[in-house]
């Protein structure tokens, strides 16, 4: 499914734009500026969000079953990612430029659902794993692809606050693996299909609307096309396909 295109702003239509002095077209350059950093913040604050999800998880697990090593490495994990992301930020303009490594998405897949046990437990979904992948090494950057797999796995949780089944489920076909993340959730509203990987569009009552326009990105980085078929009531699938090794 490929969402809604983003829309142009035709400067000439403008009341005379077209004809502006240098001033205007000076100011007009500034706010894109300024819009690009606003759009590129959100998009760090975002992931910092995601990061303390771990953070969160540790807490919990402290307050219940006392230390925890193996989650204290993930935490120390976890911690060193936003380090990155902040010093981005700071640079303010360079794009990263993507890590090129090999990738077991089922080890990754696991991590990620490690750092998520709490909200899974809070919101008593039942997580069913179906690796069906015999090869399940892609090249790319582990942590962009790790940021991608979270968003699209705290979205399926969320959609079901009353409890229901997640199933993760990876396929090899063709010199590409298949990633599907699946709820029994609310499902996407028809009016909202075409806009769902839209930057800043959400339904979510804090949303920021920036998961799913981050999780596309990143499979468009790493060579990939991302999918989502869902129907109201009976839950929503989020498919990424990605080039083999």
């Amino acid at each position: 499914m490929s969402s809604s295109s983003p829309q142009k702003i035709d400067r000439g239509a403008a009341g005379g734009a077209s004809h502006a002095g240098p001033d205007v077209q000076q100011n007009l350059q500034q706010l894109d500026r300024l819009a690009n950093l606003g759009v590129f913040s959100a998009g760090i604050a975002h992931e910092i969000k995601n990061g303390l999800v771990a953070i969160n998880t540790f807490c919990e697990v402290l307050l219940e079953k006392n230390a925890d090593r193996e989650m204290a490495e993930l935490v120390r994990r976890e911690l060193k990612r936003i380090d990155g992301l902040a010093t981005q930020m700071l640079r303010l303009a360079a794009s990263r430029s993507a890590t090129q490594a090999s990738v077991n998405l089922h080890e990754l897949l696991e991590l990620t659902l490690r750092l998520m046990e709490h909200q899974i437990h809070e919101r008593s979904v039942t997580v069913r794993r179906d690796y069906r992948a015999a090869t399940p090494v892609v090249v790319g950057d582990e942590s962009r692809l790790q940021q991608a797999l979270l968003n699209l796995l705290l979205n399926a949780v969320e959609a079901m606050s009353q409890g229901g089944e997640l199933t993760v489920r990876t396929e090899g076909a063709d010199g590409n693996l298949k990633v599907s993340i699946c709820d029994t959730g609310a499902g996407i509203a028809p009016e909202n299909f075409g806009h769902i990987f839209d930057t800043f569009f959400t339904t979510k009552k804090h949303g920021t609307g920036l998961g799913l326009a981050i999780t596309r990105r990143v499979v468009e980085e790493h060579h990939g096309v991302i999918e989502v078929r869902s129907e109201v009531g009976r839950g929503s699938t989020f498919c990424i396909t990605l080039p083999l090794k």
